[in-house]
């Protein structure tokens, strides 16, 4: 027995040989495993302009785009289906949709406040 027969580290000759890495099919995927619909860029910029119509100030001046671009989003994905993107549609369009009636309302309270405090 040699040195390099006792050493538990080396490979025999035989798995030296590797088996072939699997190909990977185009339609399967990418780095983000899908989670982030880059396909469908009125999807995503419906979902981040949603998340920040959350802000006042900024609220009604983005949630009508995350409302409208939303829609937009789901029809690019009805019509393609591979291109992911319908939750990150659907969040712009249900905080879009939310936040233009609450900034709307907070836009019409203020109006209405500064008409009757000069009586």
């Amino acid at each position: 027995m040699t040195h390099e027969d006792q050493n538990p580290y080396t490979a025999p000759p035989q798995a030296a040989a590797q088996a072939p890495m699997p190909v990977q099919a185009a339609n399967q995927g990418d780095g983000t495993g899908g989670v982030i619909p880059y396909k469908n860029p009125a999807a995503l910029a419906a979902y981040y302009l949603g998340l920040f119509s959350l802000f006042p100030l900024l609220g009604l001046i983005l949630a009508v785009p995350a409302f409208v671009l939303g829609i937009v989003g789901l029809r690019q994905r009805k019509r393609n289906p591979a291109i992911k993107g319908s939750v990150h549609a659907w969040i712009g369009i249900v905080m879009g949709g939310i936040f233009t009636v609450i900034w709307g309302a907070v836009v019409v309270m203020i109006i209405i406040g500064i008409a009757t405090s000069g009586r």
